[in-house]
């Protein structure tokens, strides 16, 4: 195909090139213009909205078509600097092709504007497209949370009396906790004093230890028994408190 066009005429060819390119550009121009306006027109909706809080229900379908709109001069642009791109590697390959070295530099110099025109328009269509996305993303994420506090207000007055029941059991099992605390604390000192006292006995008694190895085991034993009845006291009061 490439020496069909040759024979045609090569500089008709890369004429018809950099017609495409130009025409491409030009289209590229005006959507890029569009698709800013459209970015900043919902940006200040989304501002218009939260200023008017009577006016929800325009704005919101407002703001639905100018994501359609967003969607769909997305794609076009993107098709726009795919076809862009397509034309400025048919005009590098064609630099390079035996005949032209003559006119090399000329077709280099032109071939670069042309690069640099598509580089432009691909770095302000991804900077105006991720703005966008950023606006939609903390204007959805500020509408979440005045969706939930609006439902908060509305049941507010079952909330308020869930929070009150709640906040009192939750001072009823802490009295209880503290209760076991400290009476687990004053057993703990009685049976250090035993302790004390028997281990004291044990040593000026030798006859009496396997009393005391004795003692200690069953001593182990109640605490045991005692911690388990107590943790199944406790998960038992938390069960019932958040049922």
């Amino acid at each position: 195909r490439w020496t069909t066009k040759m024979a045609g005429g090569s500089s008709n060819y890369w004429e018809d090139l950099r017609k495409q390119a130009r025409q491409l550009e030009n289209e590229l121009d005006l959507k890029l213009v569009s698709f800013s306006k459209l970015c900043t027109s919902y940006s200040s909706s989304r501002d218009g909205r939260r200023g008017d809080s009577n006016s929800d229900t325009a704005p919101l379908l407002n703001n639905s078509t100018q994501d359609r709109m967003f969607e769909t001069m997305s794609g076009e642009i993107e098709q726009l600097l795919a076809k862009l791109t397509g034309v400025n590697d048919k005009m590098a390959e064609y630099t390079s092709t035996p005949g032209v070295t003559s006119l090399n530099a000329a077709l280099m110099h032109t071939l670069q504007r042309h690069r640099d025109i598509l580089q432009d328009y691909t770095h302000e269509f991804h900077k105006t497209k991720a703005n966008f996305l950023a606006i939609r993303e903390r204007e959805d994420l500020l509408g979440s949370v005045r969706k939930d506090i609006e439902t908060y207000k509305s049941g507010s007055g079952v909330n308020n009396r869930r929070t009150e029941l709640f906040l009192k059991e939750h001072e009823h099992l802490r009295n209880i906790a503290m209760a076991t605390k400290e009476n687990m604390t004053s057993q703990r000192g009685l049976l250090k004093s035993i302790q004390s006292r028997v281990n004291t006995l044990a040593n000026r008694f030798p006859a009496i230890n396997n009393l005391v190895q004795r003692l200690n085991l069953r001593k182990r034993r109640d605490s045991l028994i005692l911690g388990g009845v107590i943790g199944v006291c406790t998960i038992l009061l938390l069960l019932y408190a958040f049922h």
